[in-house]
């Protein structure tokens, strides 16, 4: 009942083109019943040589002229209805992708691509057959079923009528079996596509790694084992399609059959004249089309309503993160100092396994914040807690400006936060568009400054394109260092308050690495916050503060001479990270590190 409620605030906007649609279609079938009615006209005057050759070119004008109005008729219909379906399924769609940006990073974790893909594909083409062609067909097929069997009682006979629609009745208990056969091998044909577009995605996204292992064989044998589950989802659908027709033809066949017996012997009899019989026989062919749709009807309803209920379960999806009403919008720009007091955080999913624990450090502007630590030491987690793509578990543990971060609209929050997270995305655009994603000014000269700022500027410069050179997907074009320094150079357009830098200069030689961190201390004044993540001390060995973390807690905080001094975490990676530097320098040909590349 729920998934009709959203179709129908949908349909409703367009009540008037489904009414002028619907009107036009009732025109039509009233037109379309007296066609055999005035041919049954015409054979008996003809027979009974009663009708003069004025009165039966009035009759084949009056033909003409019907088929005229249902030409026009069928063209409004179509044109009303159809137009309708079209604009609601645009509609469903632009609000679907509105509302999967609203939601949090816990419902992308649980949904694959692919199975979004297929929703904005497949599940909508068959919600728009349902609200466009089935509605057609199925107000089509009662008035037309109606029409015909009114006529047939009225002007021929009723006792022929009941013996003809005697075998018809059997179809209108088969289809409520079909029907939920139907629905429930439909749903699962659309997760079947859902997995394949996944796949198909996936190995098109990682298909250097595939080539790099020379796995292309093994994903050939995966995608068939796939294709051929998707194969027999679809034949299950198709075979109960190719059941229920024949069904229906034998059927109706049986009705035509009673109708040839019955109404000839009524014939014989003098009970009906042979126009009469003639307009009946014509009738029950007008019948089978009402008949017939009644199974395209159930089909298109069963899809229709399994692929709404797929789409509303977005829509009932909510986020976790929103503005509540702690929310104080007044708030409209971030300013003073970033703190953390006693930060403890799990993933949903994981309560008794603490990523963070107990972290209290306090950022004043104009300072620089270094976080280190051993892979999986909870690094990544501070930016996805500053910006709120999960929620600490109780208030106060951030605040920003003395003000809890729940308290700060979302928009606000990470507007004024500028993040370059460890992945570097970059969409299919120029270089210009992927740089001044982010910022108000698009220009080039503003964009030109970042990236010289980001020390990308030359690596675009010799490009044939420049600036408007188009990345592929994801970046591939470009180099792991050119990725990261583009990200950078985004970052910076935003001259947000509070920048954060998640090992975002790993992959730069440590020439280029200096260049951008002189730039920084440079540009970011006493107003602005940075926080730089990174795995090696020459990024962050000049920060004003440097938190070590392992394994979630905070060991060791202080300037790099103290850390070095305190001989702990900080000092063991220090003393492993100048040994491979000095094995680099001693053996500088098997130094695979460096941020240049070519498109």
């Amino acid at each position: 009942m729920k998934t009709l409620k959203f179709a129908g605030r949908y349909v409703l906007r367009h009540w008037w083109q489904y009414l002028l649609g619907i009107l036009a279609l009732y025109l039509v079938d009233q037109v379309n019943v007296y066609v055999p009615e005035y041919t049954g006209n015409i054979i008996d005057g003809l027979t009974e040589q009663t009708l003069t050759l004025e009165g039966a070119l009035n009759i084949v004008w009056m033909i003409l002229g019907m088929g005229a109005i249902i030409a026009v008729g069928r063209f409004c219909w179509r044109f009303f209805i159809f137009g309708a379906a079209r604009s609601i399924e645009k509609e469903i769609r632009q609000d679907m992708y509105g509302h999967l940006s609203t939601l949090s990073m816990r419902y992308f974790n649980q949904h694959k691509t692919g199975d979004l893909m297929a929703h904005f594909t497949n599940d909508l083409m068959a919600v728009r057959q349902l609200l466009g062609m089935t509605v057609i067909t199925a107000f089509d097929a009662t008035v037309m079923m109606i029409l015909v069997l009114t006529q047939m009682i009225t002007t021929v006979d009723p006792r022929l009528t009941g013996v003809s629609i005697i075998p018809l009745l059997v179809i209108a208990v088969g289809d409520v079996f079909y029907g939920r056969m139907m629905h429930k091998r439909f749903r699962e044909k659309q997760a079947a596509f859902s997995t394949l577009t996944d796949q198909v995605q996936e190995t098109i996204s990682g298909i250097r790694v595939i080539k790099a292992f020379v796995q292309e064989r093994k994903e050939l044998y995966a995608f068939a084992k796939t294709t051929e589950a998707t194969k027999e989802k679809n034949l299950n659908v198709v075979r109960l399609q190719a059941l229920m027709m024949p069904l229906m033809d034998i059927i109706i066949g049986c009705s035509s059959l009673l109708t040839l017996l019955y109404g000839g012997y009524l014939a014989i009899h003098g009970e009906i004249t042979v126009g009469q019989f003639v307009a009946f026989n014509s009738y029950i062919g007008m019948l089978v089309w009402p008949m017939m749709a009644v199974g395209e009807c159930i089909t298109s309803i069963s899809q229709g309503t399994a692929s709404l209920g797929r789409i509303f379960g977005i829509f009932k999806e909510q986020p976790d993160i929103v503005d509540s009403a702690v929310t104080d919008h007044s708030i409209t720009a971030l300013s003073g100092e970033v703190r953390m007091n006693r930060l403890t955080f799990a993933y949903p999913g994981q309560p008794d396994v603490p990523v963070l624990r107990d972290i209290s450090v306090t950022i004043r502007p104009g300072e620089t914040l270094a976080v280190i630590g051993r892979t999986g030491a909870g690094k990544t987690t501070i930016p996805s807690l500053l910006t709120r793509l999960y929620d600490t578990p109780e208030p106060g543990m951030i605040t920003i400006g003395g003000r809890d971060v729940r308290e700060i609209p979302l928009s606000v929050l990470r507007e004024g936060i500028a993040c370059v997270p460890q992945d570097n995305f970059l969409f299919s655009d120029t270089l210009q568009n992927n740089i001044a994603f982010g910022s108000a000014d698009k220009s080039l000269e503003s964009v030109i400054h970042a990236a010289e700022l980001a020390c990308i500027h030359d690596n675009i410069a010799a490009f044939p394109e420049q600036y408007q050179t188009v990345v592929g997907e994801r970046g591939v074009t470009l180099s792991g260092g050119q990725k990261q320094r583009s990200s950078i150079a985004r970052a910076l357009m935003k001259d947000a308050p509070i920048l954060i830098l998640d090992d975002a200069l790993s992959a730069v030689d440590t020439d280029t690495e200096r260049n951008i961190l002189d730039n920084l201390r440079t540009i970011r004044g006493n107003d602005r916050i940075t926080i730089i993540i990174a795995h090696r001390i020459s990024t962050i060995q000049d920060a004003d503060h440097i938190m070590v973390l392992d394994d979630g807690d905070m060991v060791e905080y202080g300037t790099h001479d103290e850390l070095i001094a305190n001989a702990g975490l900080y000092k063991s990676l220090f003393d492993k990270q100048q040994l491979e530097k000095q094995l680099r320098e001693e053996h500088p040909d098997q130094d695979a590190e460096g941020g240049a590349a070519h498109v």
